[in-house]
Formats: C-alpha cells, sequence, structure tokens
C-alpha cells in the first residue's frame, strides 16, 4: 500500500515538480471553488423540432435578454434590446438584413460592438479567465480577451479600446467579430446542457438537432424510449428499424430517413405502391397534418402500412424468441379471423377497421414474405452502415445513459417502475430479477452490448433488449401496460386505445415513495434534492402544474413536439439551475426562425421560480467542486511530501 502511495506522489510530482507549482495550483484551484457555480439547463422531449431547439439554445431560455437587461436597464430602448438579442441570437442573419437598410454600416458596427463587448463582460463575469480562454473562438480569442478584460496597466484603457474596434472594422472583420462575440456569450450563458431524452420522432429534425449536439461544449443526454429505438435500428434490430420507419411515416417525416441519413426507401416504397395500389390505406393517415392529398401523400400511406404490418410480423417474431419477455398478449396477428374480418381481444370479438392483408399467411401471420425479407436484409444494411446514423449514436452512447445523478437532482426520461403499493418493482431481464436503480444498470449494460459485446448472443439480446426498452410495460423508458399500436390503427373502440400508466405517475405527489427513489440512487431527501423527469406531458391548459411533491419532483415535459402542443397548451419548458436556484421556464410556441430574424420575434416565456437558495450557490457545492477539493487535498498532501523530504523537486 506504501509503494503504491510513492508511485501515486511520484506520478503527481510530473504534473506538479516543485513547491512553487503545487501551491499555485492549490490557491488556483480554492479560488475557483469561491466561484458561483455555473448554470445548467434541462431540455426533455424536443421531439426533433430543431428550429425552437436551437432557438432555445441560441437564447438561454431568456439568459440573453437577462444579461442585456442587467447592463443597460433603463438606459436603452425596449426595440434597440430586442435588435440586440437577435443579433447575438442570429448574427449573420441579422446583419444580412441591417445591410439591406442601414445606409451607415460603419456606425452601426462600432455601436454594436460596444454593446456586446459589455454583455459578453457580463456573461463572461463569473467564470476563470482560464475557462472564458478556453471557450473563445480561435480567430479572435487575443483580441476578444483584451475588450472583455480589465486591464488596470493601461493608463489610457477608453483610447486602447478604441483603437481595437476602430481597427476591427477598417480592416474589414467588423462581421466576423460580430458573430464570434455574439456565439461567445450564447455558450457563456450556459454552462452545462442536460437533454433529458427523446431527441427523436415526431419532429422532422432530430438529426439537425443532434449535429448541434455533437458541436456543443458540455453536454450530457438521458435516452428515452425514443432515442433508444433508434439506437436499436442502428444496431440492425428488425423490429426497431420497422418502429423507426413507421413513427417517420405516421408523422410525414421520412425525409429524415433518406435526406437526413441516406437511406434509401425505394424498395419499400416501390412494394408498398404495388402490394397497395388499389387500397386507400385509410386507417393510416398522417398525425399531426392537415397538408392536403397528394401522390407523394399517397405513398406515404402506402409505405406506412407496408411498413407497419412488417412490424407486427417481426414483433411476433421477437415475441416467440424472447420469450422471457412474457409479451405474447402483444403477438395479435394469429387473433385475427381473416375471413370474418375481426379479432378476439380478451374474449371480445372486435370489427377491423381495415381487412386488406395481402401479405399476410393465416396459417403462418408472422412470417415475412421474400419480398418482404429482401427488403428488410437491405434495411438492416443501410441502417448498421449509415456512417451519420452511427456517428449521432456512438454519440448518444458516449455522453447519454438511462439516468444520471448530477448536484443532487436525480435525472431519468420515464419512471422508475413501483407496484401500485409504491414499492419498487422486481423485474426480470434474462432470468434475473433487479430493481429501482439495479434494473436501469442492467438494461444500460445490454445496450452497451447490443453494440460492443463479442459473444454473439450476448449482442443480439442486447438488441433486443433496446426493442424491449422501447415498449415494454417494466421498461423505466415506457412505463404503460401496452403500447396499442395495433389497436389505434385498425380498432374504433376507444376501450382498446387505453394504456395504462404504471403507478408511478400516480405516487408523484406521495413524499415517502419519492423520497426511497432518491434514497434507491443515492441522494438525501433531506438536502435540497430534486427528480427531473420527462415523458409525459404536463397539460398545463388543464390546470396541471409540472412542480410536484412540494418540488421535489419536476416533470418538464410542456410539449416542445408541435403534436404535442394542443394537449399541452404550451410549447416546452426549460428548467434551469443557476447559483441564485431553480427556475421553470414555459415556452410560448416558436413561429420560425426566419420570423425570429425579421421581426425580432423570440420566444416568449414565463419564468417561475422553484426554489431560491438564501446564499449563492458556488462551485465548491457542486460534483465539480467536491472534485476540486479531492485534487487539493492531494495536492497539499504533495506539498507536505516535498517538505518533509518523502519527494524531491524535479527543478
Amino acid at each position: 500500500m506504501e509503494n503504491m502511495e510513492n508511485r501515486y506522489l511520484d506520478r503527481l510530482s510530473d504534473l506538479y515538480p516543485t513547491i512553487a507549482a503545487a501551491s499555485t495550483e492549490i490557491i488556483n484551484l480554492q479560488a475557483i471553488l469561491n466561484l458561483p457555480k455555473g448554470t445548467e439547463h434541462f431540455l426533455t422531449d424536443v421531439h426533433g423540432e430543431d428550429e425552437a431547439f436551437s432557438h432555445v439554445l441560441r437564447n438561454g431560455s431568456g439568459a440573453v435578454r437577462s444579461k442585456i437587461e442587467d447592463v443597460f436597464g433603463n438606459t436603452m430602448s425596449v426595440k434597440d434590446k430586442k435588435a440586440l438579442a437577435t443579433l447575438i441570437y442570429y448574427p449573420k442573419a441579422k446583419m444580412e438584413q441591417v445591410k439591406r437598410t442601414e445606409s451607415n454600416m460603419d456606425d452601426w458596427y462600432r455601436v454594436n460592438l460596444y454593446r456586446l463587448i459589455e454583455v459578453s463582460k457580463r456573461a463572461a463575469s463569473k467564470y476563470t479567465r482560464s475557462k472564458v480562454r478556453k471557450s473563445l473562438p480561435k480567430d479572435f480569442s487575443y483580441v476578444i480577451e483584451e475588450l472583455i478584460t480589465e486591464k488596470a496597466e493601461v493608463s489610457d484603457k477608453e483610447s486602447y479600446y478604441n483603437e481595437i474596434i476602430s481597427t476591427i472594422i477598417r480592416i474589414g472583420r467588423a462581421e466576423e467579430f460580430i458573430a464570434a462575440i455574439s456565439e461567445l456569450i450564447q455558450r457563456l450563458v450556459v454552462d452545462h446542457l442536460h437533454i433529458v431524452g427523446d431527441i427523436y420522432d415526431r419532429g422532422p429534425g432530430p438529426h439537425l438537432i443532434m449535429d448541434k449536439l455533437l458541436k456543443y461544449h458540455s453536454v450530457d443526454i438521458q435516452w428515452g424510449n425514443h432515442d433508444v429505438v433508434w439506437m436499436g435500428a442502428a444496431a440492425g434490430q428488425l423490429g426497431c428499424i420497422a418502429n423507426v420507419i413507421r413513427i417517420c411515416a405516421r408523422y410525414g417525416n421520412l425525409d429524415i430517413i433518406e435526406d437526413g441519413y441516406g437511406i434509401n426507401l425505394l424498395p419499400l416504397a416501390t412494394f408498398a405502391m404495388r402490394m397497395y395500389k388499389d387500397d386507400p390505406c385509410t386507417c393510416f393517415k398522417l398525425k399531426g397534418t392537415d397538408r392536403p392529398e397528394s401522390d407523394e401523400m399517397q405513398m406515404n400511406l402506402r409505405i406506412h402500412k407496408a411498413i407497419s404490418i412488417i412490424q407486427f410480423k417481426v414483433e411476433g417474431q421477437i415475441i416467440e424468441r424472447q420469450k422471457g419477455f412474457h409479451l405474447e398478449n402483444r403477438a395479435l396477428l394469429h387473433k385475427i379471423d381473416y375471413q370474418k374480418g375481426t379479432i378476439n381481444l380478451e374474449g371480445k370479438e372486435y370489427k377491423l377497421l381495415d381487412t386488406n392483408f395481402p401479405t399476410i399467411d393465416p396459417k403462418n401471420p408472422y412470417k415475412l414474405t421474400s419480398e418482404e425479407e429482401e427488403i428488410m436484409d437491405r434495411l438492416v444494411h443501410a441502417f448498421v452502415g449509415c456512417e451519420k446514423l452511427q456517428e449521432h449514436m456512438r454519440f448518444l452512447l458516449a455522453k447519454g445513459g438511462l439516468y444520471k445523478v448530477y448536484n443532487n437532482n436525480l435525472l431519468y426520461h420515464g419512471c422508475v417502475p413501483l407496484d401500485a403499493k409504491g414499492n419498487l418493482k422486481e423485474v426480470e431481464i434474462f432470468g434475473k430479477k433487479y430493481r429501482g436503480k439495479a434494473l436501469y444498470d442492467v438494461l444500460e449494460s445490454y445496450v452497451r452490448k447490443g453494440f460492443f459485446a463479442l459473444d454473439p448472443k450476448e449482442r443480439e439480446d442486447g438488441k433486443d433488449t433496446m426493442w424491449y426498452i422501447w415498449l415494454h410495460p417494466d421498461s423505466p423508458l415506457f412505463g404503460k401496460n401496452k403500447m396499442a399500436t395495433f389497436e389505434r390503427y385498425f380498432l374504433a373502440e376507444k376501450e382498446t386505445h387505453i394504456e395504462k400508466k404504471n403507478p408511478y405517475y400516480a405516487l408523484l405527489e406521495n413524499e415517502t415513495v419519492v423520497d426511497n427513489i432518491m434514497i434507491e440512487f443515492g441522494l438525501d431527501p433531506k438536502e435540497d434534492t430534486h427528480i427531473v423527469n420527462g415523458h409525459v406531458p404536463v397539460k398545463r391548459k388543464d390546470g396541471e402544474s409540472p412542480i410536484k411533491c412540494n418540488g421535489k419532483v419536476m416533470v418538464i415535459d410542456g410539449g416542445f413536439s408541435r403534436a404535442y402542443q394542443k394537449e399541452t397548451g404550451i410549447a416546452g419548458y426549460t428548467l434551469v439551475y443557476n447559483s441564485y436556484g431553480l427556475l421553470l421556464v414555459a415556452h410560448e410556441p416558436f413561429e420560425s426562425t426566419e420570423a425570429a430574424i425579421k421581426k425580432e420575434n423570440d420566444i416568449h416565456s414565463e419564468t417561475v421560480v422553484v426554489t431560491r437558495v438564501n446564499e449563492r450557490r458556488l462551485v465548491g457545492d457542486t460534483d465539480a467542486g467536491r472534485k476540486l477539493k479531492e485534487q487539493i487535498k492531494d495536492l497539499e498532501w504533495l506539498l507536505a511530501s516535498y517538505r518533509n523530504g518523502q519527494i524531491i523537486e524535479k527543478l
């Protein structure tokens, strides 16, 4: 043990080879502990709404406007503040618009450069100079650092700064500089971003959101069931591939697959158009759109039906193969009376709304036709071989997981499965039983096995687990007794469409239950701890509150997806955790990026204070602060070792 300690000290001395170096680092780290904590943003269920998502990132859920207000207060008109905010959000597009009407651009550049410098000073004020320096754009790092850092040694600061600004304008670099400093402000107002699940499906641009997240400076992701089904598709799991294509067809977003990821759907489209040529496919109309009928729409309906039938077949095969999933009641094709056009569910006969099943063999209903098999083989090859999709999924694997504990907050997308009494529900996974945190951990391990396991059986089980997570009643990311996809398509009776939620959702106001969940994940409910949750839209228009259990739980799915905004009455929530406490921001619908630039329309947001701390939270109060304290302790140990002669300085 003593030998290991000596080796550790020797390695540490390589980094800090002298008493002076170790002392300087201790002083630096101790100072950082006393800075205000950085601002965290929590978003969930963005569901492919890339324009609204991008705007919320750009405006920091109102943080940019707040900085402008702090700096300029009553010294600037409301109109000028809006214009400055829009410039920070969309610098290049805004400058193009201004150039069409502004007669003296040099004056405009000068005024706005000074304004942006003041806002950036305020945004950078709670960070170390080192951290700000790392955030600076490469092309202008030195100049921006000069402008936003007080320089006591410069006797005539005003003249010094004026000359820098004048030179930037004179040499024709004003526009590039404005864009760079605007992007710096955007970066500084949000220190860390949490995405609490469901980046994918419904909206048109999940791939564009993923591209933005790939470049984001600090982010973690808690997978949602819609993310995991895409992960399963990328791993080549047939049920996940069929679900991904079906949902894109259902929302009129097949462009995501074809244009966003370059996956060829022509074989499926050709098959669908031939097989359902004279079928109106009325049960497969698009959701959330009022677009008129067209040839493209007709093709979409047929693709939608073709892939849905394929999905029901391959899911029946998975259920047969993975008997431990206990999903026999969700294999429905063999329960259809194809002559009568009815289905028997739980002892009751229902009339089907659609009875045209040219690809189903009633004697072997889950068998794919040879053409369907060929289509699925090609799709597996395309999904697994798509470089961009694989890059996005690797990012989800690297930055994501099923849950995260961060700064005394427990983040997960769906629910912790409970029984009716509020106890952690025991769930069987491949012959062993798990509950609570252990259930999350084992499911996450199988997701990773689906991509990386060397053993073929483990890899296949991992792939099937992603499909399990997508729709199983005991999945923490689904949390309902069934996914009634078949019933919603084929049966008129609403009773068959009901998906009963796990008791978790009815017990969110029960403090004992919530406290036990926190304890299960290693949190102390007596401290200022919270659960941050997504998945189920909060119907604010009906008076439902996202803040539950006396502020211990926040369900922040407010309908970012346009398809849910009629249900929720708003267009999403953002949770903001800064040094003063927790703020919940409710957003109104975002018109468009074009309107935001031309009309200077921001997302109107209403902010509610969830908790306000008596003393401002510092870096020392965070998880990062705890790590810094450990580093200080180790460095003080090294310092003592230098001074008592145990370690020799490396001069």
